[in-house]
Order: structure tokens, then sequence, then C-alpha cells
């Protein structure tokens, strides 16, 4: 599967700009052979929502959104979901002009500057997707998501081969306090590695609302070999061939994720859950 990372900044709340980014940059990724184009969290909306004058939230249905997967490859990307009662913060996969499958952000900040639940609901549900055409087997964790240690161990569990990480990280206000970059190399290079799986990480570019988003999209394959990188702080189109089920020999030759113990973590999180913790 040749995937290509769309590296990008976005205008906020201008959905229309945005969207004809989304489809230049599909098309050059077609003109590139590539099967899957990859957006960064939010792409269609940018991310301070608090900062628009009105309502700019589209349906994960949209035929503008449908529209840009019949263009020659499949298309994963963000934006500021509406449904009849909430909001979420949503990256979905398309292919041939449906919706194959939408994931609701589950975690959502709200430190520092960022507000996320101002604006937007938690998702509810993670599921692991077949991808199309029988390539493979995927889930999506958007950006807070991946921080997350069960989450990447829970998609791995119910089938996924290939991690995608849309994201919206920027650089940090106090890099001795988190340097964030150093926390994402470090983090999808575990996640990759422990988890024996393929991670798509397509972080975005540019200035919002004094944020500075510092890019370095990236591909890591099963053994937590970064394959493929995009430059900081500019936007870039990268494409790189994996063979998705380079995964499923890793996790034979060292079957580190084959044993769960479900049974086990079942028990032990509803103990948590009775003795008061987090349902």
């Amino acid at each position: 599967m040749r995937v290509a990372l769309a590296q990008t900044d976005c205008e906020l709340g201008d959905v229309e700009k945005n969207l004809a980014v989304a489809r230049e940059q599909v098309e050059q990724a077609v003109a590139q052979g590539a099967n899957l184009v990859v957006f960064p969290e939010l792409s269609l909306h940018g991310y301070h929502l608090g900062g628009l004058k009105r309502d700019e939230s589209i349906e994960a249905q949209d035929p503008r959104v449908l529209e840009l997967s019949t263009l020659g490859a499949d298309v994963l990307v963000g934006m500021h979901e509406h449904t009849s009662l909430r909001a979420y913060n949503t990256s979905a996969y398309y292919t041939e002009g449906r919706l194959l499958h939408a994931h609701r952000k589950l975690y959502l900040p709200n430190y520092l500057a960022w507000e996320e639940r101002k604006h937007v609901s938690p998702g509810q549900h993670m599921r692991a997707y077949d991808l199309p055409r029988g390539i493979g087997r995927a889930a999506t964790l958007v950006c807070n998501d991946a921080w997350q240690p069960v989450l990447p161990w829970l998609a791995v569990q119910d089938g996924a081969e290939v991690i995608i990480v849309p994201t919206n990280s920027a650089a940090s206000l106090d890099p001795e306090a988190m340097d964030t970059g150093l926390y994402w190399d470090t983090l999808l290079s575990y996640t990759a590695r422990m988890l024996q799986c393929w991670v798509v990480f397509v972080n975005r570019v540019g200035n919002e609302n004094g944020a500075t988003f510092w890019g370095g999209s990236r591909v890591v394959d099963p053994r937590g070999t970064v394959v493929a990188q995009a430059p900081k702080w500019e936007p870039g189109l990268v494409t790189v061939d994996i063979d998705v089920h380079e995964a499923r020999r890793q996790r034979r030759a060292v079957p580190l994720v084959a044993e769960a113990r479900l049974g086990l973590v079942g028990r032990e999180v509803r103990r948590l859950i009775d003795e008061g913790g987090d349902s």
C-alpha cells in the first residue's frame, strides 16, 4: 500500500478553502501512485474552534468530503463533525465515494490553552476496521488518544496492523517542562515496536491562535524504525510504500502481543470501576 502523508496548514473555519487544499493534495498524491492520503486532525476546520464567530461543523456524510475519495485514492480527513445532538472532533476514512469508518476523538485535552471539551463531545467507541481491497486492518487514534497506553493496545487486540494518528501538535510553550516533539518521537517508536504495528503519524503545520504546529509527520515500521518523514515547520507531501502484513510476520516471529489475557484485564478494570474509578 502506498500512503501519502499530507502535512498541510489550514484556514480556521474556512471549510471551502481547506477542501480545495485537500483536493489538490489528493490529486498530487494520486499522481505519485498513492492508495491512501492521510490528513491531520481537524484539517477541514482548524483547531481553535472557540475563535469562530459561527458554527462551521459539517456532517461526516457531506458530499464534498465524500467526493475527495473519488479522485483515485482513499482519504482520511479530520473535521468538526456535526450530528443532530452533538459535535465531535472526527477523523474519517473514505473510499470510492463512501464513508468507511469515522473515529471520534476519545480523550479531549482541557488544560492550559487546549479547551476541546468546550466545543466537542468525546467519542464513545474505538474500533479497528478492514482496509479496502483486502489490504489489511487499521485503527485511527486522534492525537491525544495515542497518548493513552490502553488505546493502541486495544486497537492491536482488535486486529489493527496499522495505527493512523492524525494530529494537531504544537511546539511547547515551555520546552523544559514538556518537549512535545521529543514526546512524540518516543511514543511513536515505542508504540510501533512494542505493539508490532505500523504507525502513520500526520501532524499539521502553520500558526493559529498563538500556537505553532511543527509537522514532522512520519511512518514508523513494526520494528520501530522511521521509514519516511516530512520536514518540520513547512507543508509537505510524502509518499511511502508499506507492507501492511509485515506487522503480522513480526508478531509471529516475536509474539509480544499474542497473549492478551482479556479476561484478566476485564476483571481488573471492572474491579477498579466498582471501587470508584472512572466508568
